[in-house]
C-alpha cells in the first residue's frame, strides 16, 4: 500500500503556504470553505489573517468557523462575529459562522464512541474544504492539528459539547471536564471521520508549526511558545499530517520540545491519531517530502 504523502517546507512565509499546497496537485472546486481558528480574545499565538491571505485568496475561499461550548468571546454568533472583525478576518475575507442559525447532523454509523456529529448547518453550502490548522499543544486534547480542526473545530457549539461529553446528550459545561479521556479522544476521531467522509476527495489539510505553545488558540491567556518554529506541512491525509507533526517535534533538537511533549503525552493526545487511523480516514504511514 502506497504511503500517504506529506509535503514540508521549513521557511514560514505566506507565499510558502501556497507553494506547499501546490505540491499536492489538487484543485478545490466549487464553493470552498477554509477552516481557520479565529483566536480567542486575548490569545497571542493564533495565526493572523494576513499570514493566511495568499492561500485563502488562491482558492477563492470563505473563512468558516463555529461557535464555542464555553464562555468567552466566541460562544454566541454576535460575539464571535465581532471578534472576527476585531482580529481582522472579516476585514479581508468573507466569513461564515456556520452554526449561526442552527446545526445539522452528520451520521457516524461506525463511530467508536459517538454515532452522530452536530455541525453548523452552513457546512452543507460548501463543495470542498481547506483545513488550515495551527499545530500546537492543547489543555484537553494534548495537541491541536488537522484532526482537532475537523472535529471540535467544525462541530457546532452544541456539537463541541457533545464530543467533549463523549455523546452524552444535554451534557453540562462541568460534564465536559469529567469525561473519560480516551472516550473524549475517540469521540474527536469519530467526529473528524464524519467530516472527511462528507467531503470525500474534496478536502485538503495544511498544518503550520509556528508559535508552538502547550496551550491552544482557544485560551485567552496562553503560555508563550516553548519551541522554535518548524515549518509548514500539506497533505490530503489528516492522520498522516498530524503524525508527521508529532514526529517532527519528537525528532527536533530543540530542548523546548520536552515541555510540549509532556503536554501531549500527559493527555494521551496521540490516541486521537491512532483512533482516526483505525477508523480508516487516513494512515500513520507516510512519506515526508521536503521542498525548498
Amino acid at each position: 500500500m502506497e504511503k500517504a504523502k506529506v509535503y514540508f517546507i521549513r521557511e514560514l512565509t505566506p507565499q510558502n503556504v501556497v507553494k506547499v499546497f501546490k505540491e499536492l496537485g489538487v484543485e478545490l472546486k466549487g464553493n470552498v470553505a477554509v477552516k481557520v481558528h479565529s483566536g480567542e480574545e486575548g490569545n497571542q499565538n493564533y495565526l493572523r489573517p494576513e499570514f493566511m491571505k495568499p492561500m485563502i485568496e488562491y482558492v477563492n475561499g470563505t473563512v468558516v468557523e463555529c461557535n464555542t461550548a464555553y464562555d468567552g468571546a466566541r460562544d454566541t454568533t454576535e460575539k464571535h462575529t465581532k471578534l472576527m472583525e476585531k482580529h481582522g478576518w472579516s476585514k479581508i475575507f468573507k466569513v461564515d459562522i456556520m452554526d449561526a442559525t442552527e446545526d445539522e447532523v452528520l451520521e457516524i454509523p461506525n463511530g467508536k464512541v459517538i454515532k452522530k456529529n452536530y455541525v453548523g448547518k452552513n457546512l452543507f453550502n460548501y463543495d470542498s474544504m481547506l483545513v488550515l490548522s495551527h499545530f500546537k499543544g492543547h489543555p484537553m486534547g494534548g495537541y491541536g492539528g488537522a484532526l482537532k480542526q475537523l472535529s471540535i473545530g467544525i462541530a457546532s457549539g452544541k456539537g463541541k459539547r457533545y464530543i467533549h461529553c463523549a455523546g452524552k446528550e444535554g451534557g453540562s459545561y462541568d460534564d465536559m471536564f469529567k469525561t473519560d479521556q480516551i472516550k473524549f479522544l475517540e469521540a474527536m476521531a469519530d467526529a473528524a471521520s464524519s467530516v472527511v467522509k462528507h467531503f470525500g476527495d474534496n478536502i485538503v489539510y495544511i498544518n503550520v508549526m509556528a508559535n508552538m505553545s502547550v496551550d491552544c488558540d482557544c485560551c485567552n491567556v496562553a503560555e508563550d511558545p516553548c519551541m522554535k518554529d518548524i515549518g509548514i506541512l500539506a497533505s490530503t491525509d489528516p492522520v498522516a499530517i498530524d503524525q508527521a507533526c508529532i514526529d517532527l517535534v519528537v525528532n527536533s533538537d530543540d530542548p523546548g520540545k520536552e515541555h510540549l511533549l509532556e503536554r501531549i503525552n500527559s493527555r494521551k493526545g496521540t490516541h486521537t491519531i491512532d483512533a482516526a487511523n483505525e477508523l480508516g480516514i487516513g494512515s500513520k504511514e507516510y512519506e515526508l517530502i521536503e521542498i525548498k
